[in-house]
């Protein structure tokens, strides 16, 4: 009688989709998730660091030497081509305007209105991401006044066994360090062809493009990135966690379990999504696999089922294989 209720109650639960099965391995209880083989589709992604940095990079010098006398913009300001950032007095000016201001204020007036200011303009449309000057600075030719940004973008250094899959126009997923809770879309549009060796680990720069700039966004804040670099729209799914090597080495999956012991069946795998993997060989649709561990749990996004929603990945610098 204790039989036919054990065999009732283990029944009842594959039928229900049930999270585990007990099987007898000598003295050792193994508790079984279980799991049904599905097709959805999958990507593959290629997940590393990066950075927020300019497209261009405009350092603005003075023309002369002289002294800042009125600064126009601050920081994060956008600006247009030929808009005056600063207003400056050469040398010559100084010179005069501090002699005529121990004169009086009429004198130092009329040299004011006589002998204007060099007005430092803007070069191109963008945003100001550095001010390296206040009001009352001397400065020489070399000093650098400003520095503007045209436009913001993602510099991602890829591995160098990584960056033969990537290809422009790939959708890339983005989340700042500072910002884990807004993430950001994107697409490759340049990879650099000159790699960074650093500790003997060849790294190659690809630039993102994200679709919008966020107002958050900063030069040279961290990122976590994801590059979508393959999906398939039918593929034969199951737990990462179900993949297991067979007695005589080979890679397979538990289907089910035969006088304590589990039975094997050899598969072969193809993409690696991290928390499913793709079967492309050994099991069908509706096939059952068991593994060890707690039952398999989709991962949802907030606000919709985008694939490339990342879950904060903690990346090691250089970059990984990761799925999502």
């Amino acid at each position: 009688m204790k039989k036919i209720l054990i065999a009732i109650v283990a029944i009842a639960l594959l039928a229900g989709g049930g999270y585990y099965w007990k099987a007898r391995n000598g003295k050792k209880e193994v508790k079984y998730s279980s799991f049904e083989v599905v097709s959805k589709p999958i990507s593959e992604f290629v997940e590393t660091t990066g950075a927020v940095s300019p497209l261009n990079r405009v350092e603005i010098d003075p023309s002369s030497a002289g002294r800042i006398e009125q600064i126009l913009v601050k920081e994060g300001d956008s600006v247009k081509t030929g808009q005056v950032l600063a207003l400056m007095s050469s040398q010559d000016r100084v010179a005069i305007l501090d002699a005529a201001r121990a004169t009086g204020d009429e004198q130092y007036k009329h040299w004011q209105d006589t002998y204007k200011p060099i007005k430092v303009l803007s070069p191109l449309d963008g945003t100001i991401i550095l001010k390296n000057v206040v009001e009352g600075q001397t400065v020489s030719q070399s000093t650098v006044l400003f520095a503007l940004s045209d436009k913001l973008i993602l510099t991602a250094n890829v591995d160098e066994s990584d960056v033969g899959k990537i290809k422009e126009g790939q959708a890339a997923s983005i989340v700042l360090d500072s910002y884990p809770d807004n993430p950001v879309k994107g697409h490759v549009f340049q990879i650099l062809d000159e790699g960074t060796n650093q500790s003997n680990v060849i790294t190659y720069t690809v630039k993102i493009r994200p679709d919008s700039v966020p107002s958050f966004f900063k030069s040279q804040m961290t990122a976590n990135i994801k590059i979508e670099v393959s999906r398939k729209r039918d593929a034969l799914l199951i737990p990462t966690a179900a993949v297991t090597i067979d007695p005589s080495g080979k890679t397979a999956v538990i289907t089910g379990v035969t006088d304590g012991k589990p039975v094997y069946q050899r598969i072969e795998t193809g993409l690696d999504q991290g928390d499913l993997v793709e079967v492309t060989k050994g099991l069908e649709e509706g096939d059952t696999v068991l593994y060890t561990g707690k039952p398999y749990k989709p991962q949802q996004a907030e606000g919709g089922t985008n694939p490339l929603m990342p879950s904060r990945p903690k990346v090691p610098r250089g970059a990984g294989r990761a799925m999502h």
